[in-house]
Parts: C-alpha cells; sequence; structure tokens
C-alpha cells in the first residue's frame, strides 16, 4: 500500500496558500523549495511547507484535495493552526 499526501504550501509572510497532492512528500516540497516546478509556487514564493495530511488511496487524497481548495481562506488557516499555529516550515523538522 502506497502513502499519499494532501499538503499545504505558504509564503514568508503567510500571504499566499498552494495546495498539492503527491506521493512523495519530502521529494515534492525539495522540488518547490529548489524552483524545480515551474508555475504558480515558483512565481509567489511558496515553498514553505505549514499542513500536510496522509492518505492511503491517490482517490481519497485528491477528493480531499478538492475539498481543502474549496475552502474559505478562514477556513484554511483555521485548518493550518489547528496543528501548527505559528506556520513553522514543518520541513525543516525532517533529517537531511
Amino acid at each position: 500500500m502506497k502513502d499519499y499526501y494532501v499538503y499545504i504550501l505558504s509564503n514568508k509572510t503567510n500571504t499566499v496558500l498552494y495546495i498539492g497532492v503527491t506521493n512523495n512528500l519530502e521529494r515534492r516540497v525539495h522540488e518547490h523549495k529548489n524552483g524545480v516546478l515551474e508555475g504558480f509556487t515558483k512565481k509567489y514564493n511558496v515553498h514553505k511547507l505549514v499542513y500536510f495530511e496522509m492518505c492511503g488511496d491517490i482517490k481519497d487524497a485528491i477528493a480531499r484535495e478538492k475539498q481543502l481548495k474549496g475552502f474559505t481562506r478562514k477556513r484554511k488557516d483555521e485548518l493550518i493552526m489547528q496543528t501548527n499555529p505559528n506556520f513553522c516550515d514543518l520541513s525543516l523538522q525532517w533529517n537531511k
């Protein structure tokens, strides 16, 4: 069984949020942080991991991603603050 992750990234000032899904969270965050991926996160310097959830099924992960994208900004902030009230970069805790 493979794990999938729904994640939220923010920028330095926490004014921009990006929601994505991946099967390898560390690799994906590394790609965002190093500008490997063209697009929104690179353009707006959004590479701070502030929230993630693990799912056991890709369909569930995609459904959750869509659900989170439908949340208001206030509700997204509330979700993040439940586990990360200071919007810290959670990826900094990983051993490199």
